[in-house]
């Protein structure tokens, strides 16, 4: 098969995928329920206490049981990590590439099956699902690629020019030690894999945590690590509450360095945590955002508008590339606004799982609990064009279903206009010029991703003015989401992300590593 998956082309994917899905996931429901160990120094390791996991599309479906983690759990799977680190850093990197590459390649050949569980434990399409495990793949093997075009980061620098001596120079870049990767609940398996991978690669070993009770596709990871034989201790994974393990992780003075993706509130006390230590350490942010597209009287109405919907509504709007603000020239917004309207009232909701549906439920009920709320707000203060209600027909009612929803006339001053939802609304208004939807979409503490239709002339203004790490012009695809490691990197500016490199680029794994400078000199 030639088809490539990527998010930008699961649109439109050969059936075969469709019937590879279906077998999987009707072998994974024929054995729910079953327990799932952590993973510590190469051994599983089983917790006192149990948590189980339910799906969001049905609550009565058991999917998985996990180990509750204490303290003593996360402190091990450090001392672990830590004892493994000299023998993996003296590696040869070339090993190392090999062996993360093929654990790629063994979660590549489990796609089907892992995406099936990722599916029924976040409530993902099929297709999304089925492209965050590619993604996981993907991330994985673009980073060996980046440590074999740099040739491990070994450099020859210019020679001092010295009389009577050779001074031989070299820049080497070296891993730091213990890694951390604390993974957020709508990518459980690509924002978890992909820093784990890129920080073995670097030469790190790591400990990671999973979102609380959200494990289930990390657990068939660990299982891909044990198969292609990655060495005990190299990764390490605990799982439980953040109040105990997390904290317990991100207190260990032997972690060295640590990847976090989710809300800013978490990831500014992890960085000022770290910032209080003795001396600094590496933190590399991902925290979320509350992304604009902008629309000129120019677009092309059927592209932005197909675009907008997309990344307003994958997923369910719990993206943190999710498409929540669109601002529309005032020529363009009475046909924009009727003709999203159209789209997200056509959208098939039910069972994400099954082939004919696209939309599927919220995460869990602290979730559909919040879009009442906002809905309600939004109601209030202006206009629901569609949506605003929780959705019980069709067996709906027994998971966490919520209308997509579209909100006019919010005067600009709302809060929500900032406040990340994380949920199936996006809110829409008029704008005088280009120049105002600007300085309204960059008016905000976050950075991430951010769209725009236009012609050619005025997309060049928009990339030179827009604030975000990731942005997109006239793309039907999604308006704001559908990066791809090695296409598109992915990451944010300002509140948005703390490294200033992006996820699968050019400049992601380095961040994995601190450079030693080395120099030889011998009498001549």
């Amino acid at each position: 098969m030639t088809f490539k998956l990527t998010y930008a082309t699961m649109h439109t994917p050969p059936q075969e995928l469709h019937d590879d899905f279906d077998n999987a996931l009707e072998e994974l429901k024929a054995s729910l329920g079953k327990e799932y160990p952590m993973y510590i120094n190469g051994e599983d390791r089983f917790a006192e206490e149990k948590q189980k996991s339910f799906s969001p599309i049905n609550t009565s479906w058991h999917l998985a049981t996990f180990q509750k983690g204490t303290a003593k759990d996360a402190n091990d799977a450090v001392a672990a990590a830590k004892a493994a680190f000299p023998a993996w850093k003296a590696t040869p990197w070339q090993e190392r590439v090999a062996i993360i590459s093929k654990f790629a390649h063994r979660i590549e050949e489990r796609i089907y099956e892992i995406s099936a569980a990722v599916a029924l434990e976040v409530g993902k399409n099929r297709m999304e699902a089925l492209g965050e495990v590619q993604e996981t793949a993907d991330l994985i093997l673009y980073g060996a690629q980046v440590m074999e075009d740099n040739n491990g980061f070994i450099k020859e620098m210019i020679s001092d020019p010295l009389q009577g001596f050779v001074s031989k120079n070299r820049s080497v870049l070296k891993p730091y030690g213990v890694w951390l990767v604390i993974s957020p609940f709508n990518f459980p398996v690509a924002l978890a894999m992909g820093p784990v991978g890129n920080a073995l690669i670097a030469g790190n070993t790591v400990v990671m945590k999973p979102a609380s009770g959200v494990s289930w596709g990390d657990s068939l990871m660990i299982e891909c690590a044990k198969e292609v034989g990655l060495p005990n201790g190299v990764l390490n994974m605990v799982t439980g509450p953040g109040s105990t393990v997390g904290n317990a992780l991100t207190e260990n003075p032997d972690v060295a360095g640590v990847t976090f993706t989710g809300s800013m509130e978490v990831g500014m006390d992890i960085y000022r945590k770290f910032a209080n230590r003795k001396f600094p350490h590496p933190v590399i942010l991902e925290m979320g955002g509350k992304n604009a597209t902008i629309i000129s009287k120019n677009a092309d109405l059927e592209d932005a508008a197909i675009g907008c919907v997309r990344s307003a509504f994958g997923l369910q709007g719990q993206k943190c590339s999710a498409n929540s603000r669109i601002f529309v020239e005032e020529e363009l917004y009475e046909s924009f606004i009727k003709r999203v309207t159209e789209l997200t009232d056509a959208l098939t909701i039910g069972d994400p799982t099954l082939q004919a549906n696209w939309f599927g439920p919220v995460i869990n009920k602290s979730a559909y609990e919040d879009y009442a709320k906002f809905s309600k707000d939004l109601e209030q203060s202006g206009t629901i064009l569609t949506g605003g209600k929780h959705l019980l027909e069709s067996g709906m009612h027994q998971g966490y279903f919520c209308a997509p929803t579209v909100a006019v006339d919010v005067p600009l001053d709302h809060y929500l206009w900032k406040t990340e939802m994380f949920l199936p609304i996006v809110m829409i208004a008029p704008i005088k010029s280009l120049e105002e939807g600007m300085q309204i979409a960059n008016d905000i503490d976050y950075g991430l991703t951010a769209g725009f239709y236009g012609n050619d002339e005025e997309t060049e203004w928009y990339f030179d003015h827009i604030e975000a790490g990731t942005t997109y012009a006239n793309r039907p695809q999604g308006s704001t989401t559908g990066a791809w490691p090695g296409f598109q990197p992915f990451g944010g500016w300002k509140g948005s992300g703390s490294a200033g490199k992006n996820g699968g680029g050019l400049y992601y794994l380095p961040l994995y590593l601190h450079e030693q400078s080395q120099t030889r000199v011998k009498r001549v």
